[in-house]
């Protein structure tokens, strides 16, 4: 009798028991999960100077942020500079506009996850009296008047990836640039502009940069439009397996990201509402052959 007397109540205190598990397992699985924190938040982003000066970045990376947990140390250093970052693993994530120098990154085993992001185009761009009278001329034509004439030209003289098209253009119109005339900044493309804007001088400049702040120059558009001005932007992580040290994980994110049909939105609308036409022209899944057409 007293086996039986203590037994039932047993037997329902663990029915009470069970069931107050299963519901509490219930509840639980009805509360909300946060997003997990990165276990290294900090993502390295070493990148050209147009990226930064013509406030793309301040849109992109604050959204990139936001949605993933990431905080991101932009490095705005000109394309050469990031490149040879990305070299020694110095970075996690670049973000570049020089094809071929990014390819011999990859080639070189430091550099993986190369994609397109986005382009626009170079410019030469100068006083609106055009003392070397280039504005109308092709490309090779006017730079070889500036030279004849010997009017002042202002390059980055960088290894950034404008300062790599410029070299380019005087070679393709058989000019060693040298002289007085022919000045180097060694620094950005936006101070580069206020100097050649400060000595009345001609510049190739990226179109984002120049329209970013055509407000304070007196710089007149004089060459554009022809294909060989076209200016490529690609992402790429740096390779973890080659630097222990990078953060695999968050620079993956942010590649994945700049491809994404919302940052791709975002670069599409960028520029619209206060320039009037973008600033640059999303890319995402395009082959390069297909770009400017």
């Amino acid at each position: 009798m007293i086996k039986k007397r203590f037994y039932v109540p047993f037997i329902i205190m663990l029915l009470v028991l069970a069931l107050a598990a299963v519901q509490g397992c219930g509840q639980q699985a009805q509360t909300p999960q946060t997003p997990q924190e990165p276990a290294v938040k900090d993502v390295i982003l070493a990148t050209t100077t147009s990226t930064q000066d013509s406030g793309l970045l301040d849109v992109l990376v604050p959204k990139f942020e936001e949605k993933t947990g990431y905080k991101v140390k932009t490095i705005a250093v000109g394309t050469g500079a990031a490149l040879a970052m990305g070299e020694k693993g110095e970075a996690d994530v670049l973000l570049c506009h020089a094809y071929q120098d990014e390819v011999k990154l990859i080639e070189s085993g430091a550099g993986i996850n190369h994609q397109l992001v986005m382009h626009n185009d170079f410019m030469l761009v100068g006083p609106p009296e055009d003392p070397a009278g280039i504005k109308g001329s092709s490309v090779k034509d006017a730079f070889k008047k500036i030279a004849e004439k010997q009017e002042v030209f202002v390059s980055r003289g960088d290894n950034s990836g404008t300062h790599k098209m410029e070299l380019k253009l005087w070679e393709e119109a058989g000019v060693t640039p040298e002289g007085q005339w022919y000045q180097q900044s060694g620094t950005g493309m936006g101070a580069t502009l206020n100097i050649a804007n400060d000595k009345r001088g001609y510049t190739l400049t990226d179109r984002a940069t120049y329209l970013a702040q055509k407000k304070n120059l007196k710089l007149d558009i004089l060459v554009e439009g022809e294909a060989s001005l076209l200016n490529i932007y690609h992402v790429m992580q740096v390779n973890p397996e080659k630097f222990d040290k990078v953060n695999a994980e968050g620079g993956k994110a942010f590649v994945e990201f700049m491809v994404s049909p919302e940052a791709q939105k975002i670069i599409e609308d960028f520029g619209k509402d206060k320039y009037g036409e973008p600033l640059f022209f999303p890319d995402a899944g395009k082959k390069m052959e297909e770009l400017g057409k």
